[in-house]
């Protein structure tokens, strides 16, 4: 089961956002304690694999960003 409209977003944002600060899969999985699959499985459409809010607090920390930095502006 594909990842919805949402979560494609969030996982992309996540993905843009974790580039621009030249960290790698591996550093989000350790910094998550997973493995570095399970964040190539979250920044795959097709999986159904998502960050939970709890994963999206740690990744913020983590990046120096804000929760809001991963969400839309605007409701899809």
């Amino acid at each position: 089961m594909p990842k919805t409209k949402i979560e494609w977003l969030i996982a992309r944002n996540v993905r843009t956002i974790r580039k621009a600060k030249k960290k790698t899969q591996r550093d989000i999985a350790s910094c998550l304690n997973v493995s570095a699959g399970y964040i190539g499985q979250i920044e795959t459409e097709d999986s159904a694999s998502m960050y939970s809010f709890d994963n999206l607090n740690e990744l913020a920390k983590y990046l120096g960003c804000s929760m809001r930095d991963f969400m839309p502006e605007s409701p899809l």
